[in-house]
């Protein structure tokens, strides 16, 4: 597993040993960021089910301004933190173990540009997080989530100024992409 493009092009990451984390496949990673390249520039992004921290990785290389790192797994937590000092990106890299929902849930009027989602596909923690994030307004205006999941699954639609943008078929992985519309105001 490899940075794709940025400043740390090539950089080889680390990977966790085991059955239990499923890192993004690298075509699904290269179409996700192809349709974000032009929108990570100075953005703030949050991994919120790192793993090895690779999507997150991604985004620093390609010019995000920072990202934070949660998984509740510590071995999870200390691989991101290698992968970050390997690329480089430890002074913009925070890495945090712990559960995602309980961040979620801890998060008081801070806001994401960007936040990734790619949890285990087991239980219905994707929909909670989808629903705690727009419930609470935890991205930014204009900005954008990404939602990895089985292809039969269904996501739920959100309230304005939440909405899916588009959704990406990659064999039996779907990549649904949300955006949060700006309060614009007629001049």
């Amino acid at each position: 597993m490899r940075v794709i493009t940025g400043s740390a092009r090539g950089r080889r990451l680390g990977e966790l040993k085991g059955q239990e984390t499923r890192p993004t496949a690298g075509k699904v990673k290269e179409g996700v960021f192809s349709a974000l390249q032009f929108e990570l520039e100075g953005r703030r992004a949050l991994d919120l089910f790192a793993g090895t921290g690779q999507m997150g990785i991604e985004a620093l290389s390609r010019g995000a301004k920072s990202c934070v790192f949660i998984d509740r797994r510590a071995d999870a937590a200390r691989l991101v933190q290698d992968n970050l000092a390997v690329c480089g990106f430890s002074d913009r890299g925070q890495v945090l173990c712990t559960d995602a929902m309980t961040y979620l849930t801890s998060l008081r009027g801070a806001k994401f540009d960007l936040i990734f989602l790619d949890p285990p596909y087991a239980d219905d923690v994707l929909e909670r997080a989808i629903a705690h994030i727009a419930r609470f307004d935890i991205l930014a205006e204009h900005g954008i989530i990404v939602a990895e999941c089985p292809v039969d699954k269904t996501l739920p639609a959100l309230s304005a100024p939440y909405r899916i943008h588009r959704e990406y078929r990659y064999g039996k992985i779907k990549v649904t992409v949300y955006r949060r519309d700006g309060e614009e105001t007629d001049a």
